[in-house]
C-alpha cells in the first residue's frame, strides 16, 4: 500500500465514521482508552516484514499518517543508528524501543549485547531509545537449524530438552547485561514467547527467569499473544509482575487455537481474536505499563499494512 492509496483509504474510513456518527446517535460515547491515558499506540515494525527496511523513511512516514505514535525496531535494517534516527526524525516518528539479542542467534551476528553492551547502548542513545529489549531466549549451545527444518521445529527440538540450568545461566547473563545498561541510564527488558512457559522439571523457564533476575535490572516486555498461546491468562501475568512490565506487545490469538509451548502461532488482527482487550489494557494501566506496541505474527491473510491498520483502528476506538 503506497502513501496515496493509504490516505485515500483513511479518508473514506473517516468520512464513513463521521456520517454514521451524525445519523442521530444521542448517547454519550465513552472516551477511548488510549485517548484517556494520553499514551501513543506503537508498532513493532517486525510485523511489516523485512520489506519495511527497503525504504525505511517511507515506512515511518506511512505509519505516522496511519496514526501510530511511536515504533519499536526489531533491528537497524542494515543501517547505522545515525541513519535510522535521521529517517525517523524526518517522518516525525519517535523510536521508543529496540530489540537486540543477548548473544548471537546465528553465527556471525555482531549487533548483540554480549559481554560488552557498549556499542548497543551507544546506538540506543543515538536513536533516542530508553529501552533495550531482548526478544528471544538464549539458545542451547550447539544449536543449529537442520536442512528443511522450520524455525519453530528447530526451537522445539532445542528447548524441549533443556534443564533448569540453562535458564539459570541465562538469568545470570541478563543480570550482568541489565547492570551495564542501567549504568548508562537505560532500561533492559526481556520479551517472552510461549516456550518460556514450558515445564522444566517442577518449574518453567519463565519462573526461573523471573525469580533469578533482579527486578531492578531486568524488566519485562509482556507479549500478550504468546502468553495466551501458551494457554495462560495474560491478566494473571500482569497482576503478578505489576510494575516490572515496561511495555506490552498487543497481539491477538484466533479462536479455536490449540495451546502450545513451541511457537506455532495462531495470529489474527487485534480485536478479532479471543483476548479481552479492555480488561488487559486496564490491568496494564494499573501496572504502570509505559508503551504499547501492536504486533502480529505470520501467516497473514491480508496485506501486512492493512492488518496493522485494522488493529490500530480497533485500539483507537476501544473504551476501557
Amino acid at each position: 500500500m503506497d502513501r496515496r492509496t493509504l490516505l485515500g483509504t483513511m479518508g473514506a474510513v473517516g468520512a464513513s465514521a463521521f456520517l454514521s456518527g451524525c445519523a442521530g446517535a444521542t448517547e454519550p460515547v465513552a472516551t477511548p482508552f488510549f485517548k484517556r491515558i494520553g499514551k501513543p499506540i506503537g508498532l513493532q515494525t517486525y510485523a511489516l516484514g523485512p520489506e519495511a527496511g527497503e525504504d525505511l523513511g517511507e515506512t515511518f512516514a506511512i505509519l505516522k499518517e496511519l496514526g501510530f505514535g511511536e515504533v519499536e525496531l526489531p533491528n537497524l535494517y542494515d543501517r547505522s543508528a545515525t541513519e535510522v534516527r535521521a529517517l525517523a526524525d524526518a517522518a516525525g516518528m519517535p523510536i521508543a524501543s529496540l530489540h537486540v539479542h543477548a548473544v548471537p542467534l546465528t553465527p556471525g551476528a555482531t549487533f548483540v549485547l554480549g559481554d560488552d553492551p557498549t556499542p548497543v547502548i551507544d546506538a540506543a542513545e543515538e536513536l533516542g531509545v530508553r529501552e533495550i529489549v531482548i526478544p528471544v531466549p538464549v539458545v542451547p549451545e550447539g544449536f543449529a537449524m537442520r536442512e528443511g527444518e522450520g524455525f519453530g521445529e528447530a526451537m522445539n527440538r532445542a528447548f524441549s530438552s533443556v534443564g533448569v540450568e540453562h535458564w539459570q545461566a541465562m538469568a545470570e547473563m541478563l543480570n550482568l547485561q541489565g547492570a551495564a545498561v542501567k549504568e548508562r541510564g537505560l532500561v533492559l527488558g526481556y520479551h517472552n514467547h510461549n516456550l518460556e512457559f514450558a515445564p522444566v522439571g517442577e518449574s518453567t523457564g519463565w519462573d526461573v527467569l523471573m525469580s533469578e533476575t533482579d527486578a531492578d535490572l531486568v524488566k519485562v516486555q509482556l507479549d500478550v499473544g504468546w502468553v495466551t498461546q501458551a494457554g495462560l491468562d495474560p491478566l494473571e501475568e500482569l497482576n503478578k509482575l505489576r510494575d516490572r512490565v515496561i511495555s506490552l506487545h498487543v497481539k491477538d490469538v484466533a479462536e479455536g487455537f490449540t495451546p502450545s509451548y513451541y511457537l506455532a502461532p495462531n495470529p489474527i488482527e487485534v480485536g478479532q481474536g479471543i483476548i479481552d482487550w479492555a480488561s488487559v489494557l486496564l490491568a496494564a494501566e494499573a501496572a504502570g505499563v509505559g508503551h504499547y506496541f501492536v504486533e502480529q505474527e505470520p501467516p497473514f491473510t491480508k496485506p501486512r499494512l492493512e492488518a496493522m491498520r485494522q488493529s490500530l483502528q480497533f485500539l483507537q476506538s476501544l473504551a476501557a
